[in-house]
Parts: C-alpha cells; sequence; structure tokens
C-alpha cells in the first residue's frame, strides 16, 4: 500500500475508533434517557427522542474532541485559532441532523417507536451516514492536509 493510503487507512481506523468509544457513551445515555435505565425505570425522556439524542451526543462529542484532535488527525494541522473547537462543534451538531432524521422519519412517519426501531434508524442508519459525512468535512475543513510547495516556491501541477 502506498504512503497516502497507508496514512488515509490510519487516519479512518483512528477516526472510528474513536467515534466508537464516543458511539458506546451515546448509545448508554440515549437508551437510558428514552427507555429507562433500568427494568422498572421511568424513561425521562421517551416523549422527546429527539432532544435525547442531542443530550447523549452532547456527551460523546466531548468524549470524541480529544480523541479527533489529538490522536485520529495528530499529522494535520488545524488551521483554526481556537484549536477547531467551534468548527468541531459545528460540524458535529450539523451532522446530527443527519441521524435526528432518520430517528423522526422512524418515529413520525413510519410509526415505530420501540428500542430496536430507534436505535436501528439513529444508531445504524443515521450514525453511519452521520460518520461518513464528518470525516469528510474533519479532513477537509478542520483538518486540512498542507499544501506541498516545491523548493522553487511553485505549487505543483493540480494544486491551484
Amino acid at each position: 500500500m502506498r504512503k497516502v493510503g497507508r496514512r488515509f487507512a490510519g487516519e479512518v481506523s483512528r477516526f472510528l475508533t474513536v467515534g466508537a468509544v464516543a458511539t458506546v457513551v451515546a448509545f448508554v445515555v440515549f437508551n437510558g434517557l428514552v427507555h429507562g435505565f433500568g427494568v422498572d425505570s421511568e424513561p425521562l425522556m421517551n416523549d422527546d427522542p429527539q432532544l435525547a439524542y442531542v443530550t447523549a451526543n452532547l456527551i460523546g462529542m466531548l468524549i470524541s474532541f480529544r480523541g479527533t484532535r489529538d490522536w485520529a488527525f495528530r499529522s494535520r494541522g488545524v488551521r483554526h485559532a481556537d484549536g477547531g473547537r467551534i468548527a468541531f462543534l459545528a460540524i458535529n451538531l450539523v451532522t446530527m441532523l443527519i441521524p435526528m432524521g432518520f430517528l423522526w422519519v422512524s418515529r413520525n412517519v413510519l410509526g415505530l417507536n420501540d428500542p430496536y426501531s430507534d436505535n436501528i434508524a439513529a444508531n445504524v442508519l443515521g450514525l453511519g451516514v452521520g460518520t461518513a459525512v464528518r470525516f469528510a468535512l474533519f479532513r477537509q475543513y478542520l483538518f486540512p492536509r498542507a499544501r506541498v510547495v516545491h523548493d522553487l516556491g511553485t505549487e505543483p501541477a493540480g494544486t491551484h
């Protein structure tokens, strides 16, 4: 595998690992809020799964910021003066709309409100699409690769 391919594969695997840890935390919090934390417990937010999803994922975002910044994209610089915090939050909030949309359709269009349907909609389908979009946005806008400049001070062909 070429060096570029190995670097990309490393970024993808580290990004997915960080995301998996944050997702497990968000998954547990979401299901606890919407379906209860125990067999006999009353769910706190069963009637408001979108708010529960946002709450759970804000907690997950706190975990994922450090791992993404310091490990997943460690070889890339940040072009933002705040270390990328605001852009990270903005990208995460915008891409959170994707799984929330899947959850909304499942609940409000298909009429499904059981734990299995909620999790397939939000944490499988929505999270999968959202993760791919988030990875692309992070690489492009938050942690861009520095442009290569030849010794003569000119950019290589095709980088304009």
